[in-house]
């Protein structure tokens, strides 16, 4: 087994990824351009098994105040069809090659957040380290929504409209009763203003760490110019009063950034703008719909005690509405590079305290 860095983009990263169940784009070759391009390196490790590819891993070098790290979005993302013992052994061949690169580019630990499903990949987990993440990195209660059945068959609008919560429904319909009109931008890098202006008044209307501007261009411009990005504009007697970036790579679209206007907020514009996406990922042939995060569920399902301080109680009961089912991740790992990383450790720690969570 070949465990190695890799800089070359034609060496099947991307189509390695869409050969997998589950298809995170944060992975994607694309999506390590798009940090380079903020200036924070990105570093591929890929392993292969002769000419078969079996893993790959993409990590970003983030010069954080609390600690300089490499930060692994949503990965390793590890061949689905090999036996567990095999997984384990790959994990740990990229841990230490991520080590290595860390400790030249003086990093004090990595912090990953895989996409796997609790339960899977004991072994593996272990291989990553025996430090659970004082904070989440990422989401780790995803919710989304199947565009196919277990046949592979595309569902249909009836059936979807039929797993959504009544309220939903009315809402859906109350808002293009009001005149609501939802646009795909036809030229997302030149309209991606309006997004950013209404995403700044919902960061300071809830309080959270928003993703640069930089950020948004980066992310825009590269994933559209290979199509796989949408920027809707929800409008209202003419002035655009919700907007939203989805991505939509190897079959599967992502809601990964919205925002709204708190003038308007009677009118449930983000109500028809996500059902406008979801009628358009059906016609592009996409498996899953993915809302991201949300907060945990309790046994039974119930969304009400999940609202409280988690940072995604707000969004629950909204993206719940539109139906579908909940997967939840492992939590995140870190593996300590330098002694260092306790310092960052501790003040994390506090930090959650502090939120609530």
């Amino acid at each position: 087994m070949d465990i190695s860095l890799t800089h070359d983009p034609h060496e099947g990263w991307d189509e390695f990824i869409a050969s997998q169940p589950w298809r995170p784009f944060l992975q994607s070759w694309t999506m390590g351009e798009v940090y380079n391009d903020i200036g924070q390196k990105p570093v591929r490790i890929i392993a292969k098994d002769g000419d078969d590819i079996r893993a790959v891993c993409f990590g970003h070098i983030v010069p954080a105040r609390r600690g300089k790290h490499i930060s692994v979005p949503y990965g390793p993302l590890i061949d689905e069809h090999i036996s567990q013992a095999e997984v384990a052994h790959i994990t740990a061949g990229i841990v230490t090659a991520l080590k290595k690169e860390a400790k030249k580019h003086g990093c004090s630990f990595i912090r990953f957040s895989p996409f796997w499903p609790q339960g899977r990949h004991s072994q593996a987990l272990r291989a990553l380290g025996n430090v659970s993440s004082p904070l989440h990195l990422l989401a780790e209660h995803v919710w989304y929504l199947p565009l196919q059945d277990s046949s592979g068959k595309k569902v249909t609008e009836e059936e979807l409209q039929s797993g959504m919560r009544k309220t939903t429904r009315n809402l859906i319909r109350r808002a293009e009763k009001d005149g609501v009109t939802i646009i795909a931008s036809s030229d997302p890098v030149k309209d991606l203003q309006e997004f950013i202006t209404l995403h700044d008044e919902t960061r300071k209307r809830h309080g959270f760490t928003a993703y640069t501007d930089a950020f948004f261009e980066s992310q825009v411009k590269r994933f559209s110019k290979r199509k796989e990005c949408t920027l809707y504009l929800a409008k209202y007697q003419e002035k655009t009063i919700a907007a939203s970036i989805h991505m939509h790579a190897f079959g599967e679209t992502s809601y990964h950034h919205g925002a709204s206007s708190s003038e308007y907020q009677k009118i449930p514009a983000s109500y028809l703008l996500q059902w406008t996406a979801i009628r358009d990922a059906l016609k592009r042939g996409d498996r899953i719909y993915n809302f991201w995060g949300i907060a945990p569920l309790d046994d039974t399902g119930n969304v009400a005690s999940t609202l409280g301080k988690h940072p995604f109680g707000g969004v629950t009961l909204f993206k719940t509405g539109f139906g579908g089912h909940v997967l939840n991740l492992v939590h995140c790992k870190d593996a300590p590079v330098t002694n260092s990383y306790w310092l960052t450790y501790a003040f994390e720690r506090y930090r959650k305290y502090r939120r609530g969570f």
